[in-house]
């Protein structure tokens, strides 16, 4: 048998160090590794924001099809049948406007107002990425009255091939009286 000396203990205690070294350093490192795989849970989880809808409008003169610069042209976007806010743009020289916050799969009322035409207002469901809308503006005509027979228009204001209707000028005048027949003599 050998004798016990202090070389040996040493030896057999710095085996164990380093084997204990080891198993810690292995443990420490699964850790990290754990750790850089699952991200933080931390504040509000991102939600990106919904497709939207690039949309064109232009706004002409119905006479000559000029564009009308400077027109109003506002959108307001339809929760259910309420008004939820509204965007108003102008029209450049060319008589466009252009828009595109509109979520698509949306409805919008839209409306156009420039000074010296009719405004114009109807709803449009936008479905479409692109979108181009051309309006064409009337000048002021007679005013619209319930109390007087419309024969040629549809419920909403509008006809089917021109859109909104225009009643002619003698439809709302009362007829006129048979013109008075020339006298005959009379014989005696």
């Amino acid at each position: 048998m050998k004798p016990f000396t202090m070389g040996t203990m040493r030896c057999r205690s710095l085996f164990r160090l380093s084997v204990l070294a080891v198993l810690f350093g292995l443990i420490l490192s699964s850790l990290a590794a754990d750790a850089q795989q699952t991200a933080p849970k931390r504040g509000r989880k991102y939600k990106s924001p919904p497709p939207t809808a690039r949309i064109e409008v232009t706004v002409l003169r119905d006479v000559n099809g000029k564009p009308i610069e400077n027109a109003s042209v506002i959108f307001h976007p339809l929760v259910g049948d309420k008004d939820a806010g509204n965007m108003e743009l102008k029209t450049n020289e060319d008589g466009k406007s252009i828009i595109d916050v509109l979520t698509i799969g949306d409805t919008v009322r839209m409306q156009i107002i420039a000074k010296g035409f009719q405004t114009y207002g109807d709803d449009y469901k936008i479905d479409k990425a692109q979108m181009a809308i051309e309006i064409r503006m009337k000048r002021p005509g007679e005013q619209y009255s319930t109390y007087k027979d419309h024969p040629q228009t549809l419920v909403g204001g509008k006809t089917p091939e021109t859109g909104p209707a225009t009643a002619p000028a003698t439809a709302d005048k009362p007829a006129a009286p048979p013109p008075p027949q020339p006298s005959q003599p009379q014989a005696k």
